[in-house]
This record gives C-alpha cells, structure tokens and sequence, in this order.
C-alpha cells in the first residue's frame, strides 16, 4: 500500500541533517552515503550525488528532475542477474 496522502512524503533524519550541515559545494563533490532506501526523493536532492546500499556495496547515484517522487531503494537494485550458461558436451575419441 502506498503512504498516505496527508502524511507527506517520508525523509530520514540523518538526510535532511546532512543537507542542513554541509554547503552546496561540498554536497556536490563528495558523494553522501546511505541506507535509507525507504526515502522519498525531494526537489532539493537534485544534482547531488548518493550512494545508496544495496545490502552488500555501495550504488552512486545522482539524482536528476525526473527521479523526484520516487524512493532511493528504486534506483538500486538489491537482486543480481544470475545467468546459466550451457556446458560443451565432450567428444568421446
């Protein structure tokens, strides 16, 4: 079920404090890591630069006009694409 409407879009604190505390300049040079891929995107992310954690490394990701309104968890996959590959069969001499 989504959130709801009157509750507003959900932030983690630790985000909304780094972004009060660091300058602009900052924010854009060095990446913010994070783990709360249950927060909204909001205008103000825009042009910055995150890492979010996918449950084993890392993800960078910048944030662009388009991504606003949609969860950080969304642009980083947790799932690796397994693929099967056939085995040659040996010829028998």
């Amino acid at each position: 079920m989504p959130r709801s409407i009157w509750k507003g879009p959900f932030i983690d604190k630790c985000l909304i404090s780094k972004l009060i505390n660091y300058s602009n300049e900052e924010l854009k040079k060095n990446p913010i890591k994070t783990w709360s891929r249950r927060s909204f995107i909001i205008p103000e992310f825009c042009g910055l630069n995150f890492e979010i954690h996918n449950g084993k490394t890392f993800y960078p990701l910048t944030i662009t006009e388009s991504m606003v309104g949609h969860k950080l968890g969304e642009f980083s996959s947790t799932r690796k694409l397994c693929v099967y590959t056939k085995t040659k069969k040996k010829k028998k001499s």
